[in-house]
């Protein structure tokens, strides 16, 4: 209706109009993705094509380790091409945020499609978070729902991390200030990369590291540790050959859409799991109580689990995190039981 008159004829029964019917499920049913940023494009690398399919089919925040020029980044900018649509409820949640923000695009009314925010290592505590003298949602709130790219992980300010750990544990972030206090919802994931040392080629095949002694663990203790205890997926990213490059692949190359389908799949079979369990849609968001319901280990698994345990020094949130990437792969196979090879070291990270 253009004006109050249409409306009051309307409701007098003077000038009926007729209702208008909008679909708006169909807005995010579809499986259109962007050519620039496909799959199809990454030649080898499969084991991590393979990490980042676990990670979208369960909302699991991944780290990737590897030399320069490896392909991180190029292999984190095409993840949004195979996370799920977002759902009307998401989408709705997602607009209001970069409303706030004052991020909306130009002549948009609602954001369909899940955001990809990659600040730059220079970036504020305030900046990512969110405050300010205004209270304004940070980088982690205008990417819920959808990824945050941090690249060149260590490059951050160590104070810039440690802020990030609570709102990564309870999904959303508390500005208090003397008059209010602000939450902002910030349900995320988390997708970084670094290089193994200074100069990127720490325990590389070819190239021979050139930082002094004691550089490297500097450099690596930029990064806390409950910081990425906090992330599920560590994949070690390793160069591609010649031949991969140049040659003709063994195999046709997937393309993006082909793996969404396996991840909507899976994430369909989650919705099934968590329905009527508020704040729950993904493996990634389980308490432990449910992992003690939902993540049985066989014996045979237990005993890996335990032998991994103990010879890795591992934390108990890290035995979780392995219980939930099981599930995730489990689902990916649609099988409800969580077998042995769903926990093996090699299989998950």
């Amino acid at each position: 209706m253009q004006h109050l008159r249409e409306v009051i004829d309307h409701l007098d029964g003077i000038n009926l109009l007729a209702p208008t019917l909008v679909n708006a499920e169909s807005l995010f049913s579809h499986e259109e993705t962007d050519d620039a940023f496909d799959f199809e494009d990454v030649r080898g690398q499969e084991n991590i094509k393979r990490a980042l399919e676990i990670a979208a089919a369960g909302g699991h925040n991944v780290i990737l380790i590897g030399p320069p020029g490896a392909g991180k980044t190029m292999l984190a900018r095409r993840l949004p091409s195979i996370l799920p649509p977002l759902t009307l409820s998401e989408a709705l949640e997602t607009t209001k945020i970069h409303s706030v923000a004052g991020k909306l695009p130009e002549h948009a009314t609602l954001i369909s499609k899940r955001p990809f925010r990659a600040p730059h290592h220079t970036i504020s505590d305030v900046a990512l978070v969110g405050g300010g003298g205004q209270p304004q949602p940070g980088e982690i709130s205008l990417a819920h729902h959808g990824v945050l790219f941090l690249d060149e992980l260590p490059e951050f300010k160590r104070t810039v991390l440690e802020v990030m750990r609570q709102p990564m544990e309870e999904r959303r972030v508390t500005i208090s200030r003397a008059r209010m206090s602000i939450d902002y919802p910030a349900s995320f994931m988390l997708v970084a990369s670094m290089n193994p040392c200074p100069c990127g080629f720490f325990n590389h095949p070819d190239k021979e590291c050139v930082c002094a002694p004691g550089v490297v663990q500097k450099y690596l203790n930029k990064i806390s540790g409950p910081l990425l205890d906090r992330i599920d997926l560590h994949v070690e990213v390793t160069p591609v050959h010649f031949n991969e490059l140049t040659g003709r692949p063994k195999r046709t190359q997937e393309k993006s859409k082909q793996i969404r389908r396996r991840v909507i799949q899976a994430r369909a079979i989650q919705a099934q799991r968590y329905a009527g369990m508020e704040g729950i849609f993904s493996n990634a968001q389980m308490g432990t109580k449910m992992m003690q319901e939902l993540c049985v280990v066989p014996p045979a698994g237990q005993q890996l689990l335990k032998t991994a345990m103990e010879r890795l020094n591992l934390s108990a949130r890290a035995y979780d995190r392995i219980l939930k990437v099981s599930r995730t792969i489990a689902d990916l196979n649609a099988s409800e039981q969580i077998g042995i090879e769903m926990c093996r070291s090699d299989t998950i990270s």
